[in-house]
């Protein structure tokens, strides 16, 4: 792995692990599902008009156009959506570090489902890391935190381990551009969310500087941004070593929750995320050999 390649993964894991923040402040103020829809439909256009005015096209296989769409309907509808429904309700902190366990779902994905072998350096860490999520979860259940906001992160991580399991699917071999494929599966993460967001939601809007920073800061950073770095990565050292990186997530969401919205984290929440931490690294070292 090159010093390029660490700079891409230290960029993508504080991008990624910061769009916790963000959301959590923009749902305190406007309708959760339309606020996302608006910012796919808008990150969909800005990335497809770029790729357009760099030369890329959207003439994809059909193979191709099938991971587009799993991954923005998993990734974009299900994982995000539910991710934003639910920090209604609870901190942007607990959904970072339930969000984390995507990695380890994965690898217990690959190695139940698909006959993955997985020394015992990745089974202790599985064991570690969602150790590590049950410690969490019993003290924050105890202290009251909301059962269903919980409940729609776990369901969204879930989707979110489908969504990583076809990322390569689409973007490796692909002739028309990273930054199509970003903005084409923004759309279609869009799409799905319309309905839904038509049929639940009103337009209740409570205007401040926050929310528009927010808003803003969103559409491009982890919309744009934190996705088309991931794509990159996962084309330069592949999905398994570009995966490490995630070990890096429960610190910088816990982190940057405590900074900006002055959420307090109890020793469970600290012990926790380093047991979590230390999981998924050693998860994913395990599989870099294997």
């Amino acid at each position: 792995m090159d010093l390029r390649a660490i700079g891409m993964g230290l960029a993508f894991a504080l991008i990624w692990s910061s769009a916790f923040t963000s959301a959590r402040i923009i749902v305190a103020d406007a309708p959760p599902l339309t606020a996302l829809a608006i910012r796919f439909a808008i990150s969909g256009a800005l990335g497809i008009g770029l790729a357009r005015l760099l030369g890329q096209h959207w003439r994809l296989s059909r193979t191709q156009w099938r991971s587009v769409i799993v991954f923005g309907v998993c990734q974009n509808a299900l994982y995000l959506g539910l991710n934003f429904v639910a920090m209604q309700w609870i901190e942007a902190s607990l959904a970072a570090i339930i969000a984390s366990s995507m990695p380890l779902i994965v690898a217990a994905m690959n190695w139940t489902l698909f006959r993955e072998r997985l020394p015992w350096l990745g089974i202790a860490g599985l064991v570690a890391g969602f150790g590590g999520v049950a410690l969490i979860m019993a003290q924050r259940l105890s202290g009251g935190v909301d059962p269903l906001g919980v409940a729609l992160c776990a369901i969204g991580a879930v989707a979110l381990a489908v969504a990583t399991l076809t990322v390569r699917g689409a973007s490796t071999g692909s002739s028309s551009g990273i930054l199509m494929i970003v903005g084409l599966q923004m759309l279609v993460g869009g799409a799905a969310l319309v309905p839904v967001a038509l049929a639940m939601e009103s337009w209740q809007v409570n205007w401040s500087w926050q929310l528009v920073a927010a808003f803003t800061y969103t559409v491009f950073a982890p919309g744009l941004l934190a996705t088309w770095i991931w794509f990159l990565l996962v084309q330069r050292i592949g999905a398994t070593r570009g995966a490490t990186f995630h070990f890096l997530n429960p610190f910088f969401g816990v982190a940057i929750a405590a900074v900006l919205l002055g959420e307090r984290l109890g020793w469970a929440d600290i012990v926790g995320v380093m047991i979590i931490a230390a999981g998924i690294l050693a998860v994913q070292l395990a599989r870099v050999r294997a």
